[in-house]
């Protein structure tokens, strides 16, 4: 249901049984519409009839009626109301306007009894009023709900501040760390060249020493099986390092991918189905008017002519019946008389009809064109998740396997360090001292081997500890501007209550000074609302308050200003601020967003050209004003304006 009908389309009221009318219908333009009559000629009545139509429960049944209804029309659009007397009380029905009447009742529907307006003579609590619409205690629930959001991401933001204090050391750390690999790897280097020089003293005297050289073949061979080792580790690390790369910018993309609402393809194919099924049925309509306007063309064309006069009545008598009777040319679907221009004007009806119904497809179209693009938009997305959740799972797959490979790596490096020193003990038992440099050198490069592993080790435990804080860091602006956005929302729940108090007070007393100025009324200066805070008790608790003093000034035969009662003010006056501050409360909480009427009753103890004035002034804040009028009151009016004399 559109709650922004606009008010640029003619309305129609159908009725039964609300008030005192029986059976009603009734159009009307926007802009003001006056309903002239006497008492008793149901204009109130009438006004209750819309209300219902737009939601309102405040709404009289006929007194001998069980049921009754009520439809508005605005352009292309009708709401629909249907009560029913019970056992207990009234009870409603239907597709009203609003789906909550609680402004609209206090600030559009403006008929005598209205609470807004009569606030004022009553000296009720006009600040309670104002703010009755308004759910203060749900708005302090949100408002508590996002302290402790806030809290959180306060607790986020020093977390990250904290390991942001971690950072400068660890890349220091990185830093000699990678420093000593490159020293330890050129020791390394240099071990092994002056191994293979001593390697190649020893091959001159092999003969006389196999034992041992087989010994120290076998620990070349483990040494080189260790460096094919280290060198698959460099370049697992680096793949595997490659590989979360890849995943941070995929599940980054994935975050920025939207994600279609559960079920809304499947709703949107149903929507599709159901279009194109009345779209159908249009054309079928349109199909048969178009028979049925030919075939009358025809006949027209060749007036006396009743051949398929049964044949009409059998298919299209309900379309044809509308013809009226007339002298001119005989019916060929009932016999009688009637004058061509009727005729014709039916087939104009029906010809309009048709044009309405192929406009109706035309905009069927459009919106299955919408449906189909919007589909196809989230098959898209939909696709393009699937394929980065896809790729993203294969990544875990190539990770805990690029993990496991390391840890194998690790293993096996660990386990050929083990065995080198095995065999450089085996060969140390051997005792032949002419090997003793070459064991010495073995022992060597197989310590610095140890030391260079550590150190790659703590490197990498290092880097991902700064890989770790580089994120945390990353998410901080996101988190800093999230945390103001909390703030700011925060803020604006905790002063909307503040700002309606003010706008609603701003409102009346700006309009209040405009319409006293506009009526002119003999010794009031002024009527104004002062917003104060007050310290009233609650039980056994004192407690502040803001509320609504409503001021008078008036100015003495001397001139002197001095401040009166509102119980002093005629009721004319009362009347005008009551209506003023009902309009301030339509004004200060938007109600013509949610309703464009305005509904003026009970007018008669304003003289005629105050409320010609008032009219007029009202006129500009909505897109429908409905004032029901005596006729004498009605005749200071501009004659520009709508006239209803019946209902």
């Amino acid at each position: 249901m559109s709650q922004h009908q606009t008010s640029s389309s003619k309305a129609r009221i159908q009725a039964e049984n609300i008030g005192g009318i029986q059976d009603t219908s009734v159009e009307f333009s926007p802009g003001t519409t006056i309903l002239v009559g006497r008492n008793a000629t149901n204009r109130t009545s009438f006004l209750q009839a819309i209300m219902a139509a737009l939601g309102s429960e405040n709404v009289a049944m006929k007194g001998d009626a069980d049921e009754a209804s009520v439809e508005l029309t605005l352009g292309d659009e009708t709401y629909t109301r249907q009560l029913s007397r019970r056992a207990g009380g009234v009870v409603t029905d239907g597709d009203p306007y609003l789906d909550d009447p609680t402004l609209a009742d206090l600030f559009a529907f403006l008929l005598e009894s209205n609470e807004a307006r009569r606030a004022v003579a009553a000296s009720d609590d006009l600040h309670e009023l104002i703010m009755r619409p308004v759910d203060t205690a749900a708005i302090q629930t949100e408002i508590d709900r996002l302290v402790e959001e806030r809290e959180s991401l306060k607790r986020e933001l020093e977390e990250i501040d904290e390991v942001k204090g971690q950072l400068p050391g660890l890349e220091e750390k990185r830093t000699q760390l990678e420093t000593e690999i490159e020293e330890k790897r050129a020791e390394l280097e240099a071990k092994e060249a002056e191994l293979e020089d001593a390697d190649a003293d020893v091959e001159e005297t092999r003969e006389e020493k196999a034992e041992l050289e087989d010994k120290l073949d076998e620990l070349r061979s483990k040494r080189s099986s260790l460096d094919d080792v280290r060198y698959d580790l460099d370049t697992e690390r680096e793949s595997l390092e490659a590989v979360k790369g890849e995943r941070r910018e995929l599940a980054d993309e994935l975050d920025e991918l939207p994600e279609a609402p559960v079920g809304e393809i499947n709703e949107i194919e149903s929507e599709i189905s159901r279009l194109r099924e009345r779209k159908q049925a249009l054309e079928s309509e349109v199909n048969q008017l178009q028979s049925v306007i030919g075939f009358n063309e025809d006949m027209l064309d060749d007036a006396d002519s009743t051949a398929f006069q049964g044949l009409l009545e059998d298919s299209s008598g309900d379309l044809t019946d509308q013809l009226l009777p007339d002298d001119e040319v005989t019916c060929w679907t009932c016999g009688s008389e009637v004058k061509n221009e009727q005729i014709e004007a039916t087939l104009d009806q029906l010809r309009q009809v048709s044009q309405t119904k192929i406009s109706d497809v035309g905009d069927l179209d459009t919106q299955i064109s919408e449906l189909n693009d919007r589909k196809r938009e989230l098959k898209q997305s939909q696709r393009e998740r699937e394929r980065v959740e896809r790729r993203l799972t294969e990544i875990e797959t190539e990770i805990e396997r690029g993990e496991e490979t390391i840890e194998r790596l690790k293993t096996q490096r660990e386990e050929l360090t083990e065995e080198i020193e095995t065999v450089e003990a085996e060969v140390d038992e051997l005792e032949n001292e002419d090997y003793s440099a070459v064991l010495d050198l073995h022992k060597e490069a197989n310590q610095l081997e140890y030391e260079l592993g550590k150190l790659e080790n703590d490197l990498e435990r290092v880097e991902g500890d700064i890989a770790d804080i580089e994120d945390r860091i990353a998410e901080q602006s996101e988190l800093e501007a999230e945390l103001d956005d909390v703030k700011a929302e925060i803020e604006d729940l905790r002063t909307k209550i503040e700002r309606i108090e003010a706008n609603a007070v701003e409102e009346f007393n700006e309009h209040m000074d405009t319409v006293l100025e506009m009526l002119d009324y003999a010794n009031l200066d002024r009527i104004w609302i002062e917003r104060v805070e007050r310290e009233v008790r609650e039980g056994r608790r004192k407690v502040t308050k803001t509320v609504f003093e409503l001021h008078v000034i008036r100015t003495s035969e001397s001139g002197a200003a001095y401040e009166d009662t509102v119980d002093h003010l005629s009721e004319s006056e009362r009347e005008v601020t009551g209506l003023v501050f009902a309009l301030a409360g339509y004004l200060a909480h938007e109600v013509y967003d949610d309703v464009p009427f305005i509904l003026l009753d009970s007018l008669e103890a304003i003289d005629s050209a105050r409320i010609a004035t008032l009219v007029e002034y009202l006129a500009d804040y909505t897109g429908y004003l409905l004032v029901a009028l005596l006729p004498e009151d009605a005749a200071a009016l501009s004659s520009d304006y709508e006239r209803i004399t019946e209902i």
